[in-house]
């Protein structure tokens, strides 16, 4: 039986270890300088020039390949040569020439925490010697945009400086007031403003200085205290996790709020941990303070057998040695995406705070946590303080109602939400989903509230109900720390909605937006082929999911008519398929896997974000059950379509992207449901 870890002190400090740290750290406003100028370099629309470029994601701004780095002390390298490299190869070459002031439309920088985006933007102006701004329209990716702020970066909102400016236009900014004038066209425009916490955060010198100067008031055990009855009627239940973690009980908690929550974890990955370490370093001066509610998993980086990849999962491994983090905090190569790997450990419970170096830490709003991506600076800030800060995002709530349709599972529930919100997606809210007839399992949770990164939400969360419980007690996890919560009954939605499930159907989602989702029959009739399958990842590599899939080959019989390649979730994941299932008449989901062709692959991130041998090549095409199908992400040049475990498994057999149906297969919940 497993026990689920709670929340915890700091360990004990050498006496005056830290006084030159503190000496260091000052409340005093820090030099903001002088009016900056420069000229406009502007992203414009290819598919209609007279536009500026609308939601360009964070993998286009450093493609995966140069998210790498080989040192502490070469931290940055990669991402500055990287920059744009597909999207406008001579950026960093043109920002040297005097354009320094970014142009770019709407949702800019959408999507993955990586924290090597704003960090290798600035890295190109400090290299020459000046200041960038980025001016961008409605929309802003919310990692993004608390990664600019920690480091420095200025980012300003605003639609109509943005619809005015013209290549060539000189342009200048006010770091005061975070006002633009466009020096050209003699206009000026004022910015969307910052909460009055972060105004204040910026304007005393970044999260290093601000951790310095909060580090000793910090070392402190973290006191969780629960609204009573009458306060949490009035709150959602994001809204009361935040309200017991707040490190200042007199914080008012209300949407547009800054306030700091103690962190019951704080994850990252191979990837996103170096610059959390070089973070957590500046702040505590290294080796004086142990890292708190630390976890790191090497899953992004490995099985490449690239020597610079090896060397940037080296740095979180010498990391986890130095201060003595182990298993489950420390997740080797093979132990699993974290995502679902720190959840099996024990490590998040219902209503915790999980705030995790990678944008898919919404995941763990299935378990009935409240889990965001932040970036790697926010990370090491944590780690030292064992708190992070959080601006209270507007709350919105989609009641499930209906049963669901035959062959609809997580994947199409959450597909069919990207499509009706479209643009907008969820501005920016935490999305509260309620399935008050039990319907969903944890593993359709998981899908739904994974991808609400590709939703823009600050979070999705399923309030911890039956099925959440029985998922822990399945799992042998015991003692969970926090009690049961539902949304009051009188909490403020910004946005509430409905959705009947029974109108549903098996969806996908066609490049290069996951948001871009048709239903699956539809497709079926255009006979698209592709050119392999791949079936996993954070998004749907439980072991129901995989079950789901051998369920459509076992029925159907038959090879797969491309490769087909399975992710399991986690390395549990993967030995638990080995064992005999009885739905598969005893055999075990990897034999019917193989029996179909499929190879089984290590639990890593691998292609999703086109990493290893598997991801795409210049042309080719793929379904997958992963998360995003932006342009690039699963390989340079690849189109990658998304959909369900069962519908990826149904294509593979008939060799072109189809439902279930198309082999012929009726829908029997008994026999297909999980």
């Amino acid at each position: 039986m497993g026990h689920v870890l709670r929340i915890g002190g700091p360990r004990p400090v050498r006496p005056g270890a830290l006084d030159g740290v503190l000496r260091a750290a000052t409340g005093e406003d820090a030099t903001l300088g002088g009016e900056v100028r420069g000229r406009a370099l502007i992203f414009w629309d290819p598919a209609d020039p007279a536009r500026k470029r609308d939601a360009i994601d964070t993998d286009q701004i450093t493609p995966t390949t140069d998210c790498v780095s080989e040192s502490l002390e070469t931290l940055d390298e990669r991402w500055k040569a990287g920059a744009f490299r597909h999207l406008m190869p001579g950026f960093r070459a043109r920002v040297h020439r005097g354009e320094s002031f970014v142009i770019a439309g709407d949702r800019f920088a959408i999507g993955s925490s990586r924290e090597m985006s704003p960090a290798g933007l600035k890295g190109i102006a400090d290299e020459c010697g000046r200041v960038m701004v980025i001016v961008v329209g409605n929309g802003l990716g919310d990692i993004f945009r608390r990664s600019a702020l920690n480091l420095g970066l200025h980012v300003v909102q605003s639609p109509e400086a943005v619809a005015d400016a013209r290549d060539g236009d000189e342009l200048a900014f006010d770091p005061a007031t975070r006002r633009v004038t466009n020096l050209t066209r003699g206009k000026s425009y004022e910015p969307l403003p910052l909460s009055a916490r972060e105004e204040t955060n910026r304007r005393t010198g970044g999260i290093v200085t601000l951790g310095r100067r909060e580090l000793a008031a910090s070392l402190r055990e973290p006191r969780i205290a629960w609204p009573d009855a009458a306060t949490a009627r009035g709150l959602s239940t994001t809204e009361q996790i935040v309200w017991a973690h707040r490190v200042d009980p007199t914080e008012e908690v209300r949407p547009g709020a800054t306030v700091r929550v103690w962190a019951d974890l704080l994850p990252a990955s191979d990837g996103t941990a170096p610059f959390a370490i070089h973070t957590f370093d500046q702040i505590t001066g290294g080796e004086r303070l142990h890292p708190r509610q630390a976890a790191i998993s090497a899953d992004h980086f490995v099985f490449t057998g690239a020597e610079a990849d090896d060397k940037q999962t080296a740095i979180g491994r010498a990391f986890a040695a130095r201060h003595g983090i182990t298993k489950p905090h420390y997740a080797t190569p093979g132990d699993g995406i974290f995502h679902f790997y720190f959840p099996e450990q024990g490590l998040v419970a219902p209503g915790a705070i999980v705030a995790g170096a990678d944008s898919h830490s919404r995941a763990y709003g299935a378990y009935g946590a409240l889990g965001f991506g932040v970036g790697s600076t926010t990370i090491g800030f944590g780690w030292a303080t064992g708190y992070v800060y959080l601006t209270v995002p507007r709350q919105r709530r989609v009641a499930f109602t209906g049963r669901l349709p035959a062959w609809v599972g997580g994947k199409d529930v959450v597909l069919t939400l990207l499509r009706t919100w479209g643009v907008q997606q969820a501005q920016g809210m935490s999305v509260e989903f309620v399935d008050a007839d039990g319907q969903l399992p944890v593993a359709y949770r998981n899908t739904i509230a994974n991808m609400m990164a590709e939703a823009e939400a600050f979070s999705g969360i399923f309030a911890a109900d039956d099925v959440t419980y029985a998922w822990y007690a399945r799992m042998g996890l015991t003692g969970l720390p926090y009690p049961r919560l539902a949304p009051g009954a009188d909490a403020s939605w910004a946005i509430d909605e409905t959705l009947d499930l029974a109108t549903l159907a098996p969806m996908v989602a066609k490049p290069f937006s996951p948001g871009n989702a048709v239903p699956a029959d539809e497709l079926a009739r255009e006979r698209l082929t592709f050119d392999k399958a791949m079936i996993g990842s954070c998004t749907n590599g439980s072991y129901d999911d995989l079950l789901q899939a051998a369920l459509v080959l076992a029925a159907a019989g038959g090879r797969a008519r491309t490769p087909l390649i399975v992710f399991p979730g986690s390395g549990d994941v993967k030995r638990s398929i080995e064992r005999a299932e009885p739905r598969l008449d005893g055999r075990s989901i990897a034999d019917v896997l193989r029996a179909a062709g499929a190879e089984i692959r290590e639990s890593w991130c691998g292609p999703c974000f086109g990493q290893g041998p598997d991801k795409l090549r210049p042309g080719e095409r793929a379904i997958t059950s992963f998360n995003r199908n932006w342009q690039n992400r699963m390989g340079v040049g690849g189109e990658g379509y998304l959909a369900s475990p069962a519908v990826v498994a149904s294509s593979v057999l008939a060799g072109y992207i189809a439902p279930p149906e198309a082999l012929g297969l009726r829908w029997d919940p008994e026999k297909f449901g999980v």
